[in-house]
């Protein structure tokens, strides 16, 4: 199988083909419709999934009980709550499904199976913790540093499937701004394409 999901996801130029060949086969084919959730608060994570096709967002609720979106999910990314796939609690966090969607999915146990008997396995997910760990870190900052335009542009650079098919008050709280400050965004960069 290999899918442009598994050749951009498992990209670790350590791992032998017949490594690769363990770990995409070891993946299961699953189809979501829009609006279906693939994790809710409370539960616990037994898989983590790989997008194929489609746009999937995680939220969580506030303490007055407004949804705060907290990721956006593209084509070729890992659906996944680290914490609470690997640390066996109830997550915090929903995940849920913007438009129709494509994935494959891998449970825990087979992971776990996979992850003690292939070495290199190992080492990529170290890699791609670190990897996360920076992502993370850098979305952290940007919210502090970063103008809420410049938040914008780099998000429409970098996801712009979300533009396209997100609402605007996911998308709003995502940049940690409100629903009229993007508005207000998006029509300047219209009136004013160059501006930054």
């Amino acid at each position: 199988m290999n899918t442009k999901a598994f050749i951009v996801y498992y990209d670790f130029p350590f791992f032998f083909p017949e490594e690769l060949d363990d770990i995409t086969k070891a993946h299961e084919k699953v189809v979501f419709q829009k609006g279906d959730y693939l994790l809710e608060e409370g539960k616990m994570a037994n898989e983590y999934y790989i997008l194929e096709k489609g746009l999937v967002r995680s939220f969580v609720n506030d303490f007055n009980g407004c949804e705060v979106t907290t990721q956006f999910f593209v084509e070729n990314e890992i659906i996944i709550d680290v914490s609470s796939l690997f640390q066996r609690i109830p997550t915090q966090e929903n995940i849920v499904c913007i438009t129709d969607c494509e994935c494959w999915k891998l449970d825990f146990e087979t992971f776990q199976e996979l992850f003690h008997r292939i070495p290199n396995l190992r080492e990529w997910g170290r890699s791609w913790m670190s990897q996360e760990l920076f992502a993370y870190k850098n979305r952290s900052l940007a919210i502090f540093t970063l103008s809420a335009t410049k938040r914008y542009l780099n998000l429409l650079e970098q996801k712009p499937q979300v533009i396209k098919f997100a609402p605007l008050k996911q998308i709003a709280s995502y940049l940690g701004i409100t629903d009229t400050s993007l508005s207000r965004i998006r029509k300047e960069l219209v009136s004013h394409p160059r501006k930054t």
